[in-house]
């Protein structure tokens, strides 16, 4: 019980730190970059373009970051957010109007964070350039979605860690398909 009491401490004082202590501009920017990333549209560009100048490493890497993507869409949007009904930060945490725009769907966990992450972690081992590129709208997204008051930071860690295993997931598949001859 302590530790979930520390935890919600912990949501509570970096919420209100990052809504209120990111400048005017900087959150702007980072409004930005998140709409870009809304309904993934950032990372299918993302792909597109590796794909289209990257050569076979570029299309390898985006097969991998789309890949990775969806696992983590689909594990974090299609059932941990249905099992998990956990209401937004509250509105007077947030001092600024972002907060009226947010999802009525669960907070937990970041749908956003994780097909940033999965994405990002997934075309990296392929092409490190390019991962290294998507990794800074990638921390955007994952910043702006706690200093817009739609997530608690440990929304983002959990969305963060299903990316990462989804990016683990896609890239490790074809292995163990072929070690078990499924």
């Amino acid at each position: 019980m302590r530790l979930l009491t520390g935890l919600f401490e912990a949501d509570r004082v970096l919420t209100q730190q990052a809504a209120s202590r990111i400048p005017r501009d900087v959150a702007k920017v980072l409004s930005g970059v998140e709409e870009a990333a809304q309904n993934t549209k950032l990372w299918c560009g993302a792909a597109v373009a590796m794909a289209c100048l990257g050569g076979w490493r570029g299309r390898k890497a985006a097969a991998a970051g789309l890949g990775a993507l969806v696992v983590a869409q689909l594990t974090s949007n299609g059932l941990c957010k249905q099992l998990a009904d956990r209401p937004r930060p509250p509105a007077e945490w947030i001092p600024h109007d972002e907060v009226a725009d947010r999802p009525d769907s669960s907070s937990f966990p970041s749908g956003h964070t994780a097909a940033a992450v999965a994405f990002t972690a997934a075309v990296a081992p392929t092409w490190p350039v390019a991962g290294a590129l998507c990794a800074v709208p990638a921390a955007a997204v994952a910043l702006e979605r706690v200093q817009s008051g739609a997530h608690y930071p440990s929304d983002v860690v959990a969305g963060a860690v299903i990316g990462l295993a989804g990016a683990w997931l896609v890239r490790r598949a074809p292995r163990l398909v072929l070690r078990h001859g499924w």
